[in-house]
């Protein structure tokens, strides 16, 4: 009987445990725009597994790519709502917060991706992230390279005035718009799932996005000219709820902080490796490839459009073109 007695409460001790281990395991929701194929999704998917393990399954992240969980516009509002936990994004939705940090956004601040990714190590990052945490509650806890922006057309482009009367499709983020403008194209803002069948249909002529979007969404198979504007050297950044972050113990900011990181730089670098195959492949399928004089391009630009027009600060713009690779 004393066996069996022990036997039992033996029993109800080790289901009381599991009980208490799943009541104490926390569910996350990570979203993001981007196809599963693409390293935002497939590095996303390495660092929730790997959160999960440094913090012994107390944290169990899923993760829901593909505007599963709405396009980009609802997962920022999502953040808010609680809907979201941690979402993948472009600064210029957390500009709609604070403003100054879309900055980064202004045709041809950037020189490349490594002049990019010293800004994100940069004084000048750690203050805007700061301005935006504090406006939005929001953590920015790592950035990734998204790849330099270059534009898809029905038609050849070699200079800024051959994009007169144009009809790009462009998010609708202004300082996305501020090329185009400058050069006299008619902007169209398109949600992101929607780009390959405005293209297909003639809905619009043209679009812009980083070689490896232009591969993955398939733009190449309805747009023949690729044109290497290089416009924006563009971003992604991990950003983490107010209500989440807050809640995480230092020790738990830290995981999550050190992962999301690793993730980051491992999604750079494979952006930045696939880039630089990408010229070639287009070409070996029958695209037209086409350098430009972008220094055509920035005087348009410089002269057309003005920071003021967007809330940055020309100080910023100043501070970050000084920064060294």
């Amino acid at each position: 009987m004393k066996i069996k007695l022990t036997t039992i409460l033996g029993a109800v001790a080790a289901l009381a445990l599991s009980a208490a281990a799943a009541q104490a395991q926390t569910a996350l929701k990570w979203a993001h725009v981007y196809e599963t194929s693409e390293p935002f999704h497939t590095e996303s998917v390495w660092a929730a597994e790997e959160i999960g393990k440094r913090t012994n399954g107390r944290y169990k992240i899923d993760v829901f790519p593909a505007s599963q969980l709405g396009k980009e516009a609802d997962i920022n509002q999502g953040l808010k709502l609680g809907t979201v936990d941690i979402i993948i994004s472009g600064s210029s939705f957390a500009a709609r917060d604070y403003k100054p940090i879309g900055v980064t956004y202004f045709p041809y601040i950037f020189r490349g991706p490594e002049h990019l990714i010293a800004y994100t190590k940069s004084d000048v990052f750690k203050r805007l992230a700061a301005g935006y945490e504090e406006k939005s509650g929001n953590h920015i806890a790592a950035v990734s390279y998204y790849g330099t922006r270059q534009t898809t057309s029905n038609k050849p482009i070699a200079k800024c005035s051959d994009m007169q009367g144009l009809k790009i499709r462009v998010p609708d983020v202004p300082a996305y718009l501020a090329m185009p403008r400058a050069c006299g194209a008619n902007t169209t803002p398109i949600a992101f799932a929607e780009v390959y069948l405005a293209l297909q249909n003639g809905t619009v002529e043209a679009q812009e996005n980083p070689l490896t979007t232009i591969e993955a969404k398939k733009f190449f198979e309805v747009q023949k000219n690729i044109i290497l504007t290089g416009h924006i050297v563009d971003h992604l950044n991990t950003v983490v709820s107010k209500q989440l972050w807050s809640s995480l113990s230092d020790e738990d900011k830290k995981i999550f902080s050190d992962v999301m990181l690793e993730a980051a730089e491992k999604t750079t670098k494979i952006i930045a490796d696939k880039e630089k195959a990408l010229v070639a492949s287009f070409k070996e399928r029958g695209l037209s490839v086409t350098d430009i004089d972008k220094a055509d391009f920035e005087k348009n630009v410089v002269e057309k459009v003005k920071f003021e027009d967007f809330g940055y600060e020309k100080s910023d713009w100043e501070a970050i073109r000084a920064i060294k690779e």
